[in-house]
């Protein structure tokens, strides 16, 4: 079965282009049409640009079984708490209209005002803006389709680690 799956480094330039392509489709919908990412949208962006950038790495970097499994480690773990960031916003989503909490100050207002450990709680809290669905395809949101995406590469490095020898 190890014949028919390509290279480590492909598989993690794949999980790269991926990661960028779907940033590139968020700065689309930001720019283009005019909806602006909430605090845990931003910080779903940074996990996909964690994962892809170590994508990138163990794509030019030639390691042998130990390194891809470093470098695999590394993106199932930037893509599980992009899986759980995702997954809190799917949440705050499906509240109730009465359960959904204020709206709150802006992610940069946070970050100057506060210490990062605590505006990242308050950002995990999430808020009001986080609970809007503001668009949907197939009747899934944006953080659905992220979650979806997560969940992608964490199955694809968990093949990466669990691999037989490479």
């Amino acid at each position: 079965m190890d014949n028919l799956l390509p290279s480590s480094r492909i598989i993690a330039l794949g999980i790269f282009l991926a990661c960028f392509t779907l940033l590139g489709v968020g700065f689309y919908m930001e720019h283009s049409m005019h909806l602006m990412p909430c605090p845990l949208c931003i910080l779903q962006r940074i996990m996909f640009l964690a994962t892809g950038c170590v994508g990138l790495i163990a794509a030019i970097h030639p390691t042998k079984e130990l390194g891809i499994k470093v470098y695999a480690t590394i993106m199932l773990i930037t893509a599980t708490i992009g899986a759980g960031i995702a997954s809190r916003q799917l949440w705050l989503q499906h509240l109730p209209k009465d359960k959904v909490p204020a709206c709150g100050a802006s992610l940069d207002y946070l970050l100057d005002v506060f210490p990062i450990t605590e505006a990242l709680t308050m950002v995990l809290t999430g808020d009001g803006s986080c609970a809007e669905v503001a668009w949907q395809f197939l009747g899934i949101s944006i953080p659905g389709w992220s979650l979806i995406g997560f969940i992608g590469f964490i199955a694809i490095t968990l093949l990466q680690i669990f691999r037989p020898k490479i």
